[in-house]
């Protein structure tokens, strides 16, 4: 069966074209073009990713995925801004997105970024799920249950928080770059770097006593971020 790809976009020209890329890419695509027609189908159809606009009829892409991380939906999801909507794709990255892309954008592009993301749920799944604990610190990382704890407190994180956070601790005291972050953690090989900097910049406000002088998260002068502490 086709993997399913959801194309939330009131705009048909953009939703036309980027059904009719994913769908020669092998893809299962729908459309729709409106936040409660999303908030609908998403659940009932079981999408593997998500294309959402931010602006859309009834109430946002933003409101959209609010409701679906809420209620546990764990679809990766793209999200599509205009280019002047700065403050909307941080908001988005905040509330559970994956990555996002800015209009206009090639549509060959968003089909990769859309079988990176596959390939990388895939290679996830394909490990060995025995439940690991990871610690450093004053952080604990419970990998099968997916929490994380700071100080014996629950920490609550995105799923993409959470793969970044296990990343960093796993290898404690080494430096890497936004793009080996990207890579590594998102599996791209391309990308806007802020998705590396809002993920860690949430990061410092849920782990750090003072977010804007980090303990645990580091950031290495030309070289990227770094997590403190020993492994065990």
């Amino acid at each position: 069966m086709a993997t399913r790809v959801l194309v939330v976009d009131d705009d048909p020209t953009v939703s036309n074209v980027v059904s009719a890329y994913l769908n020669r890419a092998g893809y299962d695509a729908r459309v729709v073009a409106d936040g409660p027609a999303a908030v609908e189908l998403w659940p009932q159809w079981k999408p593997s990713v998500v294309i959402l606009d931010v602006m859309l009829p009834g109430f946002s892409g933003l409101e959209v995925l609010r409701r679906m991380r809420a209620a546990d939906n764990g679809a990766a999801v793209i999200m599509l801004s205009a280019r002047g909507e700065e403050e909307d794709r941080v908001v988005g990255l905040e509330v559970g997105a994956d990555d996002y892309v800015i209009k206009p954008f090639s549509p060959r592009e968003l089909t990769l970024r859309v079988a990176a993301m596959l390939r990388r749920e895939e290679r996830l799944a394909g490990q060995d799920l025995t439940p690991t604990k990871l610690s450093a610190g004053p952080v604990v990382i419970d990998t099968g249950a997916r929490i994380a704890y700071l100080n014996g407190a629950e920490v609550k994180l995105t799923h993409r928080e959470f793969d970044l956070l296990v990343y960093l601790v796993s290898h404690a005291g080494k430096a890497y770059s936004k793009a080996e972050l990207m890579q590594r953690v998102w599996g791209w090989d391309f990308g806007d770097s802020q998705t590396v900097t809002v993920h860690i910049r949430r990061l410092r406000e849920k782990l750090e006593a003072d977010p804007s002088d980090p303990k645990l998260v580091l950031t290495v002068p030309r070289k990227g971020y770094r997590f403190v502490g020993d492994v065990s």
